[in-house]
């Protein structure tokens, strides 16, 4: 059984199934939206993007390396953005794959077994409300990072109105009000931008001090320097931080506490206008909120103000609604995969996006699916560099922070340095890719891609080796969180 369930139609999603497909394994994708793109759709129920919202990294570190993007445009937006996704849909044969308008509402063993032998069942309710249920050899998690908001309590009550950017599309909501925009984050200094031209007066709330990097720098986009050999973390922090000072001055001076960490240890800001605004008096910065009171936000400064709306640019939590936390070993605010993609127990759901850098792409992206898919073929054709694969996850994880200290906040739980992490992803998919094609081979598999056992026996010696070893594989990796 090598029928493969693929949850979300977003860059990930397509990515996997472009990849899985490649491989030659059955795919079905279920995407809730009525097409493809994830949360770069704006119609999508899940969608969490705003009408002028843009990609924050330029087009060519963006990017599917095998599918450029057919345009000039350095940062392009959500719109032509979905013009891209639809063209690599229907450039590798991925639309007739994808259920959509149909959401995935749980996904749990078959037969009760949680070691993923004899597959997952995957329950849908289709656009007509009706629900049913496939059985599948493994499941691929892409459903995003960015749909369930993290909305922060405030002692007190607001009266006014609250509103996450979750649920922020046009601007024409702040016209003629008082705004204060909760957290200073890439969407927070995106819609205060917004807000600027249509509110009575904008400020911004934030609890520590940000780097804020330009779109441009000598006249290219600023990601696209430096892509050679990446320099060492503390050289590079060195440089930046100087380069950044030159060209957009010192926050602090604009109001923003200063950092209490280097630069790249938290994602950067790719937003200067938001000091040129701060510089014109269209923006105030006031510190952390400290409690509501009616109409009127108190600062922990002592400062008040009164606001007719207030906005949580709070971000997001990871959200895998529709599976059991222990089937994808949850520690903290984050499941503990190896590469962010294997659970240790190899029990056949796999994650493709769960993954934070800065720069990754959707390359980088990917690469995460291809490496699946090379697992996959090889636990199919060649189930002893599988097994091989598997065992890596008994040993130390490596090191993904490529020499960052990256903060210890809920956000940055699955956080890496783009560089460290795609070294090690391209490695494990070459190492096999070259073992199964020296070798290709066909054996009885089961669900997991493991030998299945003979018709009739419940398991023979060597699966239940490999399960005692994958068992082991699972307790000492839960002791491995702080090597991720």
């Amino acid at each position: 059984m090598q029928h493969i369930a693929v949850i979300g139609a977003g860059p990930s999603g397509l990515a996997g199934a472009r990849a899985l497909t490649k491989a030659g394994f059955e795919v079905d994708v279920f995407e809730a939206g009525t097409d493809v793109g994830g949360l770069w759709n704006i119609e999508n129920p899940r969608s969490t993007v705003y009408e002028s919202a843009h990609l924050i990294s330029s087009r060519t570190t963006t990017e599917f390396a095998e599918f450029p993007m057919d345009s000039t445009t350095d940062y392009p937006g959500h719109r032509e953005l979905m013009r891209y996704f639809r063209a690599y849909a229907d450039a590798y044969d991925l639309r007739r794959r994808i259920r959509f308008s149909t959401t995935v509402t749980a996904v749990t063993p078959a037969d009760g077994d949680a070691s993923g032998a004899s597959g997952w069942d995957v329950t849908a309710q289709a656009p007509d409300g009706e629900s049913s249920t496939g059985r599948y050899a493994s499941v691929v998690l892409a459903n995003g990072t960015l749909s369930k908001p993290n909305v922060p309590t405030f002692p007190g009550e607001f009266t006014g109105e609250l509103m996450h950017t979750s649920a922020y599309k046009k601007a024409s909501v702040f016209h003629g009000k008082r705004v204060l925009i909760v957290g200073a984050g890439n969407s927070g200094c995106d819609i205060a931008v917004d807000a600027v031209h249509h509110a009575a007066s904008v400020d911004l709330s934030v609890r520590r001090g940000y780097y804020f990097v330009p779109r441009y720098l000598f006249g290219k986009p600023s990601d696209t320097l430096n892509q050679g050999r990446p320099l060492p973390a503390r050289i590079k922090q060195f440089i930046d931080t100087r380069v950044l000072r030159a060209f957009t001055g010192d926050p602090v001076k604009f109001g923003f506490p200063k950092p209490d960490y280097k630069i790249y240890e938290s994602h950067p800001i790719v937003n200067t206008l938001v000091l040129n605004h701060l510089g014109q008096g269209d923006l105030r910065v006031k510190p952390d909120i400290e409690r509501f009171d009616g109409s009127t936000v108190h600062f922990s400064d002592g400062s008040s103000e009164g606001y007719d709306l207030v906005m949580l640019a709070t971000g997001y939590k990871l959200d895998y609604p529709f599976v059991d936390r222990s089937h994808l070993d949850w520690n903290g605010a984050a499941p503990s995969l190896y590469l962010n993609i294997f659970p240790a127990s190899f029990n056949g759901l796999y994650v493709l996006g769960m993954i934070e850098a800065s720069g990754i792409g959707w390359q980088g992206r990917a690469e995460q699916a291809e490496l699946l898919a090379a697992y996959l073929a090889s636990a199919r054709d060649m189930p002893d560099a599988a097994s091989v694969f598997r065992e890596r996850v008994t040993k130390p994880w490596p090191d993904l922070s490529g020499g960052y200290h990256y903060l210890g906040l809920e956000r940055m739980s699955y956080y890496v340095n783009k560089d460290a992490y795609r070294r090690q992803v391209r490695a494990h998919r070459d190492a096999l890719s070259r073992t199964t094609q020296a070798r290709p081979v066909s054996p009885a598999t089961d669900a997991t891609g493991r030998p299945s056992a003979p018709t009739g026996t419940a398991r023979t010696d060597a699966a239940r080796t490999d399960a005692a070893r994958t068992a082991a594989a699972q307790k000492d990796a839960a002791q491995k969180g702080s090597a991720r």
